[in-house]
Parts: C-alpha cells; sequence; structure tokens
C-alpha cells in the first residue's frame, strides 16, 4: 500500500515537471546539465587534478577511484535488480528528449557519480567543496527534465553517491 503511493507521488511531481509550460525550454538547458555529468568529463578532471602534482588534489582523486570502484557495481547491481522501467515506458506520453544508455531507472547514475564527486569534494576541501553540491542536485534535476528519470531515482542515486563517499571517507 505505501509503495503504490509512494509510486503515485512519484509519478505525479514527474508529471507536472513535464507539464510545466517551461518545460521544453528547461529541458534544451537541462541536456547540457547532464552532459557535465558524464564520466569522461570525471577521467580529464581527475587526470588535471593528478597531473597538478599538488597532494590535496591527488589525494582526492585517489579516494574518488575507491569511490567508483564501489558506486559503480553497486550501481549496477541496484538498477538490475530494481528493474524499473523508465518514465517513458512506465507512463504514457511522457516524452524523453535523450536516449538513456540503458532501459531501467533505478537509481540515476548520472546522479550518483555527481554526489560522489561533490560529496567528496566536501570530505576533502570542506566549505569550497560545497561549490560542488548546487552542481549534483542541478545534474539529478536535469535527468528528471529530460525524462529519463523519477524524482526517486534522483534521490536515490544522490543517497548512492553520499553513502559511498561515507564509506571511503570514514
Amino acid at each position: 500500500m505505501r509503495m503504490t503511493l509512494f509510486t503515485a507521488l512519484d509519478h505525479q511531481l514527474f508529471r507536472r515537471s513535464q507539464a510545466h509550460p517551461q518545460w521544453r525550454q528547461w529541458a534544451g538547458m537541462a541536456r547540457w546539465i547532464s552532459r557535465t555529468g558524464d564520466g569522461p568529463l570525471y577521467g580529464l578532471i581527475a587526470l588535471a587534478f593528478w597531473m597538478s602534482q599538488w597532494p590535496s588534489l591527488q589525494a582526492y582523486v585517489l579516494d574518488l577511484l575507491y569511490a567508483f570502484a564501489i558506486e559503480l557495481p553497486l550501481y549496477v547491481l541496484l538498477k538490475h535488480g530494481f528493474r524499473r522501467p523508465r518514465p517513458v515506458v512506465a507512463l504514457q506520453g511522457v516524452q524523453a528528449f535523450i536516449k538513456p544508455s540503458d532501459q531501467f531507472s533505478l537509481p540515476s547514475g548520472h546522479t550518483a557519480a555527481a554526489f560522489v564527486m561533490a560529496s567528496m569534494a566536501i570530505g576533502h576541501f570542506g566549505l569550497v567543496g560545497l561549490l560542488l553540491l548546487p552542481w549534483a542536485m542541478l545534474v539529478g534535476l536535469s535527468r528528471v527534465l529530460l525524462g529519463v528519470h523519477f524524482p526517486s531515482d534522483i534521490l536515490a542515486g544522490a543517497a548512492l553517491g553520499s553513502c559511498v563517499t561515507c564509506i571511503v571517507l570514514f
């Protein structure tokens, strides 16, 4: 019963995002924001930080490697364990602005990775690292606006990324 109510609320929030008059304009910007959460950019950032020869940046990169070594397998296990269909499959009349890399939506991998990056930055750099938190949240929001995730997928991704960071740092 509770899960049915939760799913209904999740679907309702998703539909509201697509019904907003500015949705199409936001989806265009969301595409760009979502791309900042793609994996190759993380690799370039890690390489630049590593090559800087600054011990604090290199320690951040090493902890990111440990975190992603935990987060990625967990993400795959959860995604294939829940097997939750994406909004375009689960709901009629839904439009996606991008083609997702797979068929399942829970959790959001983009959001999980962005929260690994941001929460690790907070753990390593304190208040300066907090500057990445709005970006991580925007990456998650962008995935809903693009029509490929439900809001709870984003919450699950944020929780996964943050929890894995806590495991690595503590």
